[in-house]
């Protein structure tokens, strides 16, 4: 039976060799993120063999739920591996994370033995990096108009540096405390995710983007490589008050990361209308559909 434990830093190592192994372009195949976002449902790692695996374990035995695994060697013997730990725990193995190329894994594998269904919230949105950096043609005339609105202001774009690290807290904490929404779960485990990404900007590997207008932090946004041709950004946070701000920190953070990639994935929506309206607004190329196997 697996035994998971809290994710540390000290693991990302041994994650990033399975992690590059797979190659997957989903967000979860990221160790900055798994360590960021631990807490939201309370995410557990251990190692099998050469495989990377996380066990989200949520507030409930209902709640548990396996990531696809990362990493080389046999599939069939993780897989299983993982289906004895999920019935010691008193539920049917189930995996989150899982693409339609996986899905193959287990008809192969698994014929018939389990169930499949979408997770529209939880897929990721892909765009090619050439779109966000040149924002070419008719589609993206209006996202010029707000670009052109901000360079009309006396804003300044910067790389993220050491130097830069406490100001990007102290924004996102200001913004964190200005919400009149209350401080639920998922808010509170948003404010931890900022603070883990810069807290370890550097032992992470991440790059960031940081906009400053009379001195003041106006925007930051976080991302790095997440695979062999594939960016992914992991925050981005702006005042509003500052007319295009979010088309300036997205568009000078794109020319100045990611030309050497051919997408870029810009995370999930998570069933907001809004956020999907405005995930949707920049085009994909694709959307990494996503979805979740649950073993009979």
């Amino acid at each position: 039976m697996l035994e998971f434990r809290d994710l540390s830093i000290s693991d990302k190592p041994m994650a990033d060799k399975a992690l590059a192994a797979s190659d997957f372009r989903g967000s979860e195949y990221s160790f900055a993120n798994n360590l960021a976002w631990r807490r939201l449902a309370d995410t557990k790692c251990t190692f099998y063999k050469d495989f990377y695996l996380l066990c989200a374990f949520g507030n409930s035995k209902d709640d548990i739920s396996f990531t696809f695994p990362a990493g080389s060697g046999s599939y069939s013997d993780v897989l299983s591996e993982m289906k004895r730990t999920a019935e010691g725990f008193g539920v049917p193995l189930r995996i989150g994370s899982v693409t339609a190329e996986q899905l193959d894994i287990f008809r192969e594998l698994f014929p018939d033995g389990y169930t499949v269904a979408p997770n529209r919230e939880g897929s990721d949105y892909i765009y090619g990096s050439k779109d966000l950096i040149e924002l070419p043609g008719r589609k993206y005339h209006g996202k010029r108009n707000h670009l052109a609105r901000y360079k009309e202001q006396d804003c300044q774009f910067s790389l993220i540096t050491e130097k830069d690290l406490d100001d990007c807290i102290l924004f996102c904490t200001e913004t964190y405390n200005s919400k009149s929404q209350e401080a639920d779960s998922s808010f509170i485990s948003e404010q931890f995710a900022l603070n883990t990404f810069f807290t370890h900007f550097d032992e992470l590997g991440l790059q960031g983007g940081i906009i400053r207008k009379d001195g003041q932090v106006k925007a930051v946004t976080i991302g790095e490589r997440l695979c062999s041709d594939t960016y992914c950004v992991h925050i981005e946070k702006a005042d509003t008050s500052v007319n295009g701000i979010y088309a300036g920190i997205n568009n000078l953070f794109a020319q100045s990361c990611m030309s050497g990639y051919k997408y870029v994935n810009r995370e999930e929506d998570l069933g907001l209308e809004g956020l999907r309206k405005a995930k949707l607004s920049y085009h994909p190329v694709f959307i990494l559909e996503k979805y979740i196997v649950t073993f009979k």
